[in-house]
């Protein structure tokens, strides 16, 4: 169990305050953030420029290694699954899927889920606890010790809701936005939410310019409901809402990510119920083929009719795009990623 704080999880701030209450001069804060990460090391003794009782008051005071990651599968020239195992023995998957030399992480933010949505798995084990910003952050310091190229993109699409875990998700966008450490650029960073109609407004006045991405998966309230829990709290109406009212704050266009589901959404009328909804809105659209999942047994459309869908789409104005399911021969695609419960 982690007994001591995660030195992670602290903002510059809180790491100048901390060092302040052990005696030690506020510079050492901008040494260590710089230890932690640009050079990215793991060990304290590792800190050279460092005095060796400092090195010894934090080892005291804070952990440094807040997990590890284990059971890589994949390669790195394709889509990178790894589990990530915490020192309660909490274990969550994140991925690391390859670009044009570079790398975006597929991060989660809870082990486990609550919002139980059927075509995915990572809530099928339940719901253990909130993730830390430290355990957060260090996904992407895993992810970026295993790529041959830059981690430049950071999607929250992994296990969990970041809304329902909203302070933690946003102090660590912090430290993997600050330029002086990490400094992803805070455009490159997407934020994906089923639905949670506070956090979307909460979000809207953080003074943040990240990318919100909506999990709609659904023309209209019915077939919503039946996909995703969440939709009998949240109505589809009110969640499109909640995001037309963050556009007017932020002016960023909002993904809605709508996974198609053979013989369920995909017809021309869904095609053309999905247009009424959104037509002359603040959305783009990714359509994603669904991905299989063991306790769901819906299957994806044949591409001709996605192809159709998505004309319906284009050809009335809207940004369309239909994106590959990379990583699922590894079981790393959308709706795939799972929750490995600790049962220690």
């Amino acid at each position: 169990m982690i007994t001591m704080k995660l030195i992670h999880s602290l903002s510059k701030k809180e790491m100048e305050a901390a060092l302040k209450d052990l005696g030690v001069p506020g510079f050492r804060a901008k040494q260590i953030w710089n230890w932690l990460y640009v050079n990215r090391v793991n060990s304290w003794d590792d800190m050279a420029n460092l005095p060796i009782k400092l090195r010894n008051q934090l080892r005291e005071t804070f952990s440094i290694n807040s997990s590890e990651s284990v059971d890589v599968s994949g390669n790195i020239s394709g889509t990178l699954k790894f589990l990530v195992t915490f020192h309660d023995g909490e274990q969550v998957e994140t991925v690391l899927i390859p670009a044009r030399k570079r790398y975006t992480v597929c991060i989660s933010s809870q082990a486990g889920c609550k919002y139980g949505c059927a075509f995915c798995a990572s809530g099928k084990a339940g719901f253990a606890r909130n993730l830390e910003p430290g355990e957060i952050v260090a996904q992407y310091l895993h992810a970026a010790s295993l790529a041959d190229a830059p981690v430049t993109h950071v999607v929250f699409m992994g296990i969990g809701e970041p809304f329902d875990n909203y302070d933690n998700v946003l102090k660590a966008i912090r430290i993997l936005n600050d330029k002086d450490g990490l400094n992803i650029g805070a455009r490159r960073i997407t934020l994906s939410t089923c639905g949670v109609v506070d956090g979307i407004r909460r979000l809207a006045e953080e003074n943040l310019q990240v990318e919100l991405s909506l999990s709609l998966h659904a023309p209209n309230q019915r077939i919503r409901e039946y996909l995703m829990p969440v939709a009998s709290r949240e109505s589809i109406e009110k969640v499109l809402g909640a995001c037309r009212e963050y556009f007017n704050v932020t002016k960023r266009i909002i993904t809605l990510e709508y996974t198609l589901v053979n013989g369920l959404n995909d017809s021309e009328h869904n095609a053309h119920q999905l247009l009424k909804l959104i037509r002359h809105k603040p959305f783009r659209v990714n359509l994603i083929p669904l991905s299989p999942v063991e306790e769901f047994k819906g299957e994806p459309p044949d591409k001709e009719s996605m192809l159709e869908f998505m004309d319906i789409l284009t050809n009335a104005g809207v940004n369309v795009t239909l994106r590959d399911s990379r990583g699922s021969q590894i079981k790393a695609a959308c709706g795939q990623l799972r929750y490995h419960k600790n049962n220690g």
